[in-house]
């Protein structure tokens, strides 16, 4: 809930599901951009801080199937650059 980054598994419908989600909007659109995720598919959903019950705005991609974001160290360390530049 700091900025971060993180998958948060589900099933719907049966299908195994994913949402790729962060409440810094900037360094998900990046990581997404590098994943070829379109943003105009974002969506915004307020999410409950557990450690301050306080609603924080945050943003998330549905993803599935095969569209699950990979594992690569030359994105990892993009958006941990960004955050170096004022981010979260």
């Amino acid at each position: 809930m700091d900025g971060g980054l993180w998958l948060h598994r589900h099933v719907w419908k049966g299908e195994p599901l994913v949402h790729l989600v962060s409440t810094d909007r900037a360094r998900l659109v990046a990581y997404g951009e590098a994943l070829g995720l379109a943003e105009q598919r974002l969506q915004y959903k307020p999410l409950k801080d557990p450690r301050t019950e306080q609603r924080r705005e945050a943003w998330h991609w549905d993803l599935g199937g095969p569209v699950y974001p990979p594992f690569d160290d030359r994105l990892l360390s993009a958006v941990a650059g960004e955050r170096g530049k004022g981010g979260n």
